[in-house]
């Protein structure tokens, strides 16, 4: 078991008992358009087996940052319902540069100028990145972006069930 510090001047450690592997994505056809997301969520465990928790759907009308958004949304309410979080160690792979910029590096600042982006404008799906934001809080996430379209296994999972779920609405 790895004992993980969650603040550096914190004297208590926290043993992490499982470690999930979570691959998003989403998209729609059309910006705006039929849209849909995929995520897959790995449980890893120790014996080196991996558990698959597959979830998807998607949406009439939207664009392709609120699926991504939604996909990642709708796989960590599943782990905060499931799991308890704080024994686990989540890693997140995303091919979308927006979802884990946003989370770890743009958010800060769109918090500090009041849900304001860097020329003053409002930032685009508020809602969204609020109920993100709020998940990331009870979790010890990792990010990791992955190319997509690249040939990782999980990544080209999710998309098809994004591609499936958008045909659902032709």
């Amino acid at each position: 078991m790895e004992q993980l510090s969650l603040f550096q001047d914190e004297p208590q450690s926290v043993v992490i008992t499982k470690e999930l592997a979570v691959y998003t994505d989403g998209g729609c056809s059309g910006n705006p358009g039929p849209g849909g997301w995929g995520c897959v969520i790995l449980d890893l465990a120790e014996t080196g087996e991996k558990k698959e928790r597959i979830f998807s759907g998607g949406q009439k009308l939207t664009t392709n940052n609120q699926m991504e958004l939604t996909a990642v949304i709708e796989a960590l309410k599943v782990i905060v319902s499931d799991y308890d979080s704080n024994s686990i160690q989540v890693s997140v792979f995303t091919d979308s540069q927006y979802v884990k910029n946003g989370i770890t590096t743009w958010i800060k600042n769109w918090k500090r100028n009041g849900w304001r982006t860097a020329d003053k404008s409002p930032v685009k799906n508020k809602e969204l990145w609020l109920t993100l934001d709020s998940l990331t809080q009870q979790l010890s996430l990792r990010w990791v972006w992955v190319k997509g379209h690249a040939g990782v296994h999980y990544n080209e999972v999710v998309d098809k069930l994004t591609q499936d779920e958008i045909a659902k609405f032709r």
